[in-house]
């Protein structure tokens, strides 16, 4: 049969990404206290056009993939990229995975165990040379150190995100990660709080007032100090309780510079 997509294009133009996006599939991902766990992530696969090709094949990406099925792990990415490149004859190769990662927590004060969950990324690509960057997004609270200064009683307070990216020489884990995320909040979020935790956590978070500004700059000095990451990038957003806006900051930093 004719193999459209390889019709000559006369347009002159190369594209930088085509592929697939939004594929659902069983991955395996390493875990800190359990060796590793499993969850469900979203894959965005992509390579280079060339100009004189009218398109890609989509069905060779979903091939790679389940190459790679009963051992589709961090450890794994760079192979897969190059089995890409190789099946769809490219220069450079990307792959996006996102997933929800399982923590169980202990409330702070009668520890009963839930378990909490993290959506965090794997982005890879590979031309010549191979780059990987974790994303890490962690929900907290914050409480507004204006609002708390000014106001009589109270302070309004709220739901944040922190999204940390890290490229890394030598492995990071994604619970390390939240940790440097949570400290550098007002306070930690939990899917399970008794009273007395609940008193606990709006206590502590009123005791630890923070802009997204303090966060993403607690965060920074963190990962400034880990030898291990050559280069960071920290978003923070906070939904506030009291605007139908958000506010936000943004730092990133190359080590290798």
């Amino acid at each position: 049969m004719r193999d459209v997509q390889n019709d000559l294009d006369l347009r002159n133009i190369a594209l930088n990404k085509v592929g697939v996006s939004g594929i659902v599939y069983p991955i395996r991902v390493m875990d800190k206290n359990n060796g590793f766990q499993h969850t469900v992530s979203k894959i965005n696969m992509f390579v280079d056009l060339p100009q004189e090709f009218r398109g890609t094949h989509m069905s060779r990406f979903v091939e790679v993939l389940n190459k790679h099925r009963t051992n589709m792990s961090l450890a794994t990415l760079e192979n897969i990229l190059d089995d890409i490149k190789i099946a769809l004859k490219a220069k450079t190769a990307h792959i996006e995975v996102r997933f929800p990662y399982f923590m169980i927590k202990k409330a702070p004060i009668s520890r009963i165990e839930s378990f909490m969950n993290y959506e965090c990324a794997f982005i890879a690509s590979k031309g010549k040379n191979f780059d990987f960057v974790l994303e890490v997004n962690t929900p907290v609270h914050s409480l507004c150190p204006c609002s708390k200064e000014i106001s009589n009683f109270g302070a309004h307070n709220q739901r944040a995100n922190i999204k940390a990216q890290v490229r890394m020489k030598k492995l990071v884990w994604i619970e390390e990660i939240v940790n440097i995320s949570e400290s550098s909040a007002s306070a930690p979020l939990y899917s399970l709080l008794k009273r007395e935790d609940e008193k606990y956590v709006t206590e502590h978070a009123f005791q630890n007032p923070k802009f997204v500004e303090d966060m993403v700059r607690g965060v920074s000095i963190l990962l400034d100090k880990d030898e291990r990451i050559t280069y960071y990038a920290i978003e923070a957003i906070s939904f506030e309780s009291i605007h139908n806006h958000n506010a936000y900051g943004f730092y990133s930093r190359d080590k290798r510079v």
